[in-house]
């Protein structure tokens, strides 16, 4: 079979070997907790201060939009999930619908998205940890806190807490689920805390000018590409992870139910949760002074003589901010794995144990290769890396959805995306555009060439390799 003809059929999805398939163990709960885990997280704590840099008080705008735009992705996702309830996420359902080799670049695109997303994560943990073992009054040399191309040696904090994710995640995907649950109870309650004692100061003075930087994306004469959409291109990153939630279909117990919840429900609560912590975190300090820090919550209490709470919000953001590399790592390992199920890598890595029904190997693969790169990159170049690969998946999402709405209309959805013909084409050309015109230059380029070196892996192993090629 020819790969430009080949598509896996939906029906056969489901059909997988018992030593290859995946344990179901998820309920909703789970699924709500691993998508509030993966959104909240990195883009409150951290990049709040990095967007309002780029943007000032229009970062808010900023986390507007990109909610817009990610809850139309998400309503595809539902739609799709609850359809293909097989582990794979975006990269399955584009190999149902789109066939073998689009199904290749999304696939391609989501390891990148989960990777370098992992990896900025453990930067971001680092710096909250910097901060709290500074604020203690620990003294650690600053070499080993900052990897190689952020004026450091090596970051070794973020490859403790990436190693300590992923032994984490070899235990058991429920074990991990559970963890999650109760650190994201830990990270809300935090940032509850913060609006309350933030939300005291809130002067809305602050909130002029509104857009200093202006609203479209261009470049300033120090060569920084600033508005208020490349502060949605930056920002963007945060509002991922229920697509990770979508990865775990196969493990859910009750799909056509639980997905739904899960994957809309946690897109919903974190929109409510950025709009409100950014607003307060802008209405209480100059965005000037706080987007200079790695931690602004942090930065913004202490300035507001609150050094207590500060300490508090840290050390929250210490123990929960690991659930987001929980689940960015969850979702990596997932797509090596299903990929290799495929036979678009080779099969011997798609291997669950058999006990904890996990796939190891794939999981120590990806631990290995995150912390190899949170060692040494920066966070606001990983983040937006991060974002071209996730604006690529989901749009091929979006567009899956309004193929299989075309070609196949009456099989049977459990979620129905509302508006199919507004929320999908706004969510592609949303993507399209904050790809194009919120992207730095080198961000796209380096997707580019990612791709391209998965198109030479996919024509020199993959093309033959592939289990449909064998039929």
């Amino acid at each position: 079979m020819s790969f430009w003809n080949r598509r896996k059929s939906v029906d056969a999805l489901a059909d997988v070997e018992s030593a290859h398939r995946l344990r179901p163990t998820l309920t909703w709960p789970h699924l709500v907790a691993m998508g509030v885990g993966a959104i909240v997280g990195t883009g409150i704590y951290t990049l709040t201060g990095i967007g309002a840099g780029l943007a000032g008080p229009a970062v808010i705008l900023s986390f507007l939009l990109c909610g817009v735009i990610c809850a139309c992705a998400a309503l595809c996702y539902a739609e799709m999930a609850t359809m293909i309830p097989a582990s794979g996420s975006a990269y399955t359902y584009s190999y149902a619908v789109l066939g073998e080799l689009l199904a290749w670049i999304v696939g391609w695109s989501l390891i990148l998205e989960y990777t370098v997303g992992s990896a900025a994560v453990a930067v971001g943990w680092s710096a909250h940890f910097a901060e709290f073992i500074q604020a203690i009054g620990w003294q650690v040399p600053d070499a080993i806190l900052h990897g190689t191309f952020a004026g450091g040696v090596v970051n070794l904090p973020a490859i403790v807490i990436s190693a300590a994710v992923a032994v984490l995640l070899i235990i058991g995907t429920r074990e991990s689920a559970t963890v999650n649950f109760f650190l994201v109870l830990i990270k809300i309650a935090a940032l509850a805390l913060f609006v309350v004692l933030a939300g005291q100061a809130f002067d809305p003075a602050k909130f002029h000018p509104f857009a200093p930087y202006g609203l479209n994306a261009h470049v300033d004469a120090d060569g920084v590409k600033r508005g208020m959409l490349a502060a949605a291109a930056l920002v963007f990153f945060a509002f991922y992870g229920f697509d990770a939630v979508s990865t775990a279909s196969e493990e859910t117990k009750n799909p056509g139910r639980d997905l739904k919840i899960g994957i809309i429900g946690s897109m919903l609560i974190c929109t409510v949760i950025y709009i409100l912590v950014a607003g307060t975190a802008l209405g209480a300090s100059p965005f000037l002074a706080f987007s200079k820090s790695g931690a602004p919550l942090v930065f913004v209490l202490n300035g507001l003589n609150h050094g207590f709470a500060a300490q508090l919000v840290a050390s929250a953001a210490i123990v929960a901010l690991p659930t987001v590399i929980l689940v960015l790592m969850y979702g990596q390992s997932r797509i090596f794995f299903v990929m290799a199920r495929d036979g678009l890598l080779p099969t011997s890595l798609a291997k669950v144990h058999k006990t904890r029904g996990t796939p190891v190997l794939m999981t120590l693969a990806s631990g290995i290769v995150v912390a190899a790169m949170a060692a040494t990159l920066s966070l606001d170049k990983i983040a937006l890396l991060a974002n071209a690969g996730t604006l690529f998946a989901f749009g091929a999402v979006s567009v899956s959805m309004m193929v299989l709405r075309v070609r196949d209309p009456n099989r049977p959805r459990a979620f129905k995306t509302p508006w199919p013909w507004l929320v999908g084409p706004f969510c592609l050309l949303g993507c399209i555009y904050l790809f194009i015109n919120g992207l730095p230059a080198f961000t796209q380029w380096w997707f580019v060439l990612w791709n391209t070196a998965g198109l030479l892996v996919y024509f020199a192993y993959s093309v033959r390799a592939s289990r449909l090629a064998k039929q």
